[in-house]
């Protein structure tokens, strides 16, 4: 039987789901031409602390920007994560202790 890739739009929405569940004002980042590179996939303020969720699926690493980008988040007290399918139950701790 075929193994079923999973896809990061799946990943992004089971973050959303988990954030819905918990009322949190998030949203997605519009690339576009004024647009920082590297900014995570979805920000979110949670309990008044910023909050950067970059999501992959599968094999799909960070990039070294995107990590740069989750890095300095933190420095600035900011809470900052990278998601794939295998993570979603240490997301929802994370989110728990914010």
């Amino acid at each position: 039987m075929k193994e079923r890739k999973v896809l990061e739009k799946w990943v992004k929405q089971q973050v959303v789901k988990r954030l819905k569940e918990r009322n949190v004002y998030y949203f997605f980042p519009v690339a576009g031409a004024y647009t920082s590179i590297g900014v995570p996939d979805i920000v979110a303020c949670i309990r008044g602390k910023f909050v950067g969720i970059e999501c992959k699926a599968g094999n799909n690493r960070a990039t070294e920007l995107q990590l740069r980008n989750l890095e300095a988040i933190r420095d600035n007290g900011g809470h900052a994560w990278v998601v794939n399918e295998n993570d979603l139950e240490t997301l929802e701790r994370n989110l728990d202790l914010i």
